[in-house]
């Protein structure tokens, strides 16, 4: 199996307080830096599955764009098709409350045209030998027009993930043309254009089902974070999962994990349901490592009906 990631890369700045969180207040803390960016999480938790993966993106010319590369290369990504460019990555700077979640968060957009660049003088060599392709929906619009045209020509399934759903809305052209798409309660809310009861897995199942086809969209899996997720896959059958039981220590990347090993499954030809219980088993993972990627793999964790 191999699976070709097309996205963008983060640097994350991420600080954290010592003691209670107090909005809007002075919290003494610490701050690290990791790479992110939700392609580059996902293409490295493929290659961490021991999934065959390429990642297509770009990174700066910077010495930290090169250890990124180096490291997507050493977890066993093909890095052939990243170009280094002059503002090729991104920044998400982030502020953590006391239980490890998001308080405040800024992104800093990279400038990712010579991504079209890449496609365009190189789409035989990453669309024609795929077996599917995960794609960050919000990235340049002429990108994305280019993955879509060129999926389409070499017959290969788009799964795809969100990062901003704003920008993603405005691509409803590109709906109908995505196989599966994934996003959280918030964005699932913005897609929808209606409020849904956080907690009540039931309701948003059911509401999910029955208007999945004002959106386009042929599947979708809705991430509930500590809830779990529910999905409505393209036969209308719909579910839902619940999530690992572990502690959380950061939940920067659940959502890059779980995509991760949702698609992985969804490619090797498996349920919705498998999907997600993988999926969630490798967010499981990540969340209570604090990394913003699965820190370690085991074939148990795919729990694969193909």
């Amino acid at each position: 199996m191999n699976i070709t990631v097309i996205g963008s890369v983060f640097v994350d700045v991420k600080a954290y307080p010592y003691g209670k969180f107090i909005p809007n207040g002075r919290n003494p803390g610490y701050d690290i830096q990791v790479y992110g960016g939700v392609g580059r999480n996902i293409a490295e938790n493929l290659a961490r599955m021991e999934v065959g993966t390429r990642f297509v993106g770009l990174t700066d010319l910077s010495g930290t764009g090169t250890d990124i590369i180096n490291g997507l290369k050493k977890s066993g990504s093909d890095t052939r098709f990243i170009r280094q460019t002059e503002c090729g990555m991104g920044k998400w700077i982030a502020v953590f409350d006391d239980t490890g979640d998001v308080a405040a968060s800024i992104s800093v957009r990279p400038d990712l045209k010579a991504l079209t660049e890449t496609i365009e003088e190189r789409h035989k060599e990453i669309f024609e030998d795929t077996d599917s392709i995960i794609l960050e929906a919000d990235i340049d619009e002429e990108t994305v027009d280019r993955v879509f045209y060129y999926a389409k020509q070499y017959g290969k399934k788009i799964y795809c993930v969100v990062s901003v759903m704003s920008i993603t809305l405005e691509r409803k052209k590109y709906f109908s043309d995505m196989n599966c798409f994934i996003c959280n309660l918030q964005e699932a809310e913005m897609l929808f254009g209606e409020k849904l009861p956080d907690g009540d897995t039931a309701y948003i199942e059911k509401y999910i089902k029955q208007n999945l086809y004002k959106t386009g969209l042929k599947s979708i899996i809705v991430t509930l974070g500590k809830n779990g997720a529910v999905y409505c896959d393209e036969a209308g059958k719909s579910g839902y999962c619940p999530a690992c039981d572990v502690e959380l220590k950061d939940s920067t990347g659940a959502g890059d994990a779980f995509a991760s090993g949702a698609f992985a499954e969804i490619t090797r030809g498996s349920s919705f349901d498998t999907a997600c219980r993988t999926g969630s088993k490798i967010a499981g993972a990540v969340i209570s490592s604090g990394s913003n990627v699965c820190p370690f793999f085991d074939k148990d964790m795919f729990c694969t009906d193909a």
